[in-house]
């Protein structure tokens, strides 16, 4: 139901798009808050970036100025502009999304608030 890819090996300072392409759910996709998570190796999941149904977006502070989130909903596919890289930013990205209600703005930021989840995208940035 969600699909994740983009991910590949970039020397620092270089740039990657990842995508989410959502399938299959039950709700219309503009309905949908969607976050990315990432896991390096040896280290707990941690939130990356969130985007509301009302494409409000919000950022953990080591990626902020550096990566974009954005949502199509003609395409059901949500983004990951990720430039500046840095050895710190390699690990496996996970795309997540859940039904939220026009009322609900709320920021996202922990993996128990989704409900969906895809297969992870490896992005290695080299120094």
């Amino acid at each position: 139901q969600l699909q994740a890819s983009g991910g590949g090996l970039v020397q620092a300072g270089g740039s990657l798009r990842l995508s989410c392409v959502v399938s299959r759910l039950a709700q219309p996709f503009s309905s949908y808050a969607v976050g990315w998570f990432r896991q390096a190796p040896g280290k707990q999941q941690e939130f990356v970036a969130t985007i509301t149904r009302s494409r409000r977006d919000d950022y953990t502070d080591s990626v902020k100025g550096r990566f974009t989130i954005s949502k199509d909903n003609a395409k059901k596919t949500v983004y990951l502009e990720m430039n500046s890289l840095e050895p710190a930013d390699t690990a496996v990205y996970y795309c997540a999304a859940k039904y939220t209600i026009l009322s609900d703005g709320r920021y996202r930021r922990v993996p128990e608030d989704y409900d969906f989840w895809g297969q992870g995208t490896l992005v290695t940035v080299s120094s």
